[in-house]
């Protein structure tokens, strides 16, 4: 059985992967592409980036290094996808990729020593480096969709100006 711990992670990987999803569907399938100047990634480049993470360390995590050889990071930040399903499908494969591996973990295998660029790490302390990361680069993305889109904008959390009437509903529920 997984501990509170896996279970809170696997929640929290979920919830990241949702809120990358809400800001995505509000995007024009162009805009996934658009960069604000060359030295800064367009949406498709963090997804692909994302996407070559999450096969490298999610990949046999337990019994190889997690920057695999056959990863090709450099090539995470050029242009290669061109449609908004390839894009998807990138997000998926990455995100069923780590959700495949967490679910296959259990407490007794926390411990274990995994290795990541050749540094060790417990497997609780490589799962931390990828609950710090992948929420860093969803957070890129919620915020370049509101760059993209201004006041088309919809809130994925407390909207602007609206914190007192959430906290009256919040608490007013009992």
């Amino acid at each position: 059985m997984n501990s509170n711990y896996l279970n809170s992670v696997k929640q929290q990987m979920l919830y990241y992967k949702s809120l990358g999803e809400k800001s995505i569907a509000q995007l024009e399938p162009a805009l996934l592409f658009k960069q604000p100047n060359e030295d800064c990634n367009s949406i498709a480049m963090i997804i692909q980036h994302m996407h070559g993470n999450m096969l490298s360390r999610w990949t046999d995590f337990l019994n190889s290094d997690g920057e695999k050889e056959w990863r090709q990071r450099d090539a995470e930040f050029e242009i290669v996808l061109s449609t908004k399903e390839e894009v998807m499908t990138k997000w998926e494969e990455g995100w069923k990729c780590l959700m495949d591996a967490l679910n296959s973990l259990n407490d007794s295998l926390l411990s274990y020593t995994v290795l990541i660029r050749n540094e060790p790490h417990t497997a609780t302390e490589a799962i931390n480096r990828q609950l710090a990361h992948y929420p860093y680069h969803v957070g890129q993305i919620v915020f370049y969709t509101k760059a993209l889109i201004g006041a088309e904008f919809t809130s994925l959390s407390i909207a602007k100006n609206q914190s007192q009437q959430f906290n009256k509903e919040k608490f007013d529920k009992g």
